[in-house]
Order: C-alpha cells, then structure tokens, then sequence
C-alpha cells in the first residue's frame, strides 16, 4: 500500500493507495474508502507510477468517484466535500436508479449535483436543507 500526503487549494489529505486493477484505484481519504476510475492507465495493473498522474484542467475534471458499500445492508452514501445541502431531491421510500440525482450540495460557492450511482430504495435521509457536512459524512444510506 502506497501512501502520500497530498494539498488540494490548501486542504490536506492523507491518500493511500490499496490497489490497481486494469482502471480501477481502490483506495483512502482521509481513511474513507473509494474506488475510482483512472482514464488513460497502461501499465501493470499492479503498478500506478507518478508518471501517469497529471495536474487536470478544470475542464476535464470529471469525478468518477464512488464510495464503497460500507459494513451492514444499507449503502452509505458519503459527502465527497465539505459543504451544505442547498436542496434534497428524494425523499425516505423513494426508488431511485442510477443516475438519479438525489441532491445539490454547495461546496466553495459551487453548486454539486450528488447522484445515485446504484438502483435502490432510499432507506434514510441523514442530511437535510441546510445542514453543514464535513468530507465523508454519510448524507443517506440506500437499500
């Protein structure tokens, strides 16, 4: 496991890299588990080198971020900043599909459509209109 230190407009986060499969990164911030889809990596599945990281435009950032299943039956659906929920698009009991867009959450003066990257049915609702949230905050779990 490879871990590094890096700064992002100021904030610091502690990265660890658990492993790489073909386009996939299993890893942490800040000990939050994510799996992201890296476009554009060639070499050994098992080797990601600094060459292959490059500093992206604000154009082509395009996160593919997407929380792992945390322990139990639910899907906890994470806060991937700081921010607050502007606005809540579903509420408990609804069925939502993947893509759906779930909530808008205002992080450094941008508005943040948060989708649903699963099929399922909204079990709880743990961030409501106008709640702060720190980075990994669960904001629903889905079922």
């Amino acid at each position: 496991m490879k871990k590094y230190n890096i700064k992002i407009n100021g904030t610091e986060y502690s990265v660890k890299i658990k492993n790489v499969e073909n386009k996939i990164v299993n890893l942490t911030v800040n000990d939050v588990p994510y799996e992201v889809e890296v476009e554009g990596i060639t070499t050994n599945p098992t080797r990601l080198t600094t060459k292959e990281i490059h500093k992206p435009t604000l154009q082509s950032i395009e996160p593919v971020i997407k929380p792992k299943i945390s322990s139990g039956k639910a899907y906890e659906l994470r806060s991937p900043l700081p921010g607050v929920v502007m606005e809540l698009k579903v509420k408990e009991g609804d069925a939502v599909k993947a893509g759906q867009l779930l909530l808008v959450l205002e992080a450094m003066k941008m508005e943040n459509n948060i989708e649903s990257d699963r099929d399922g049915i909204i079990e709880k609702i743990k961030a409501y209109r106008g709640d702060a949230v720190l980075e990994g905050d669960v904001l629903l779990t889905i079922k």
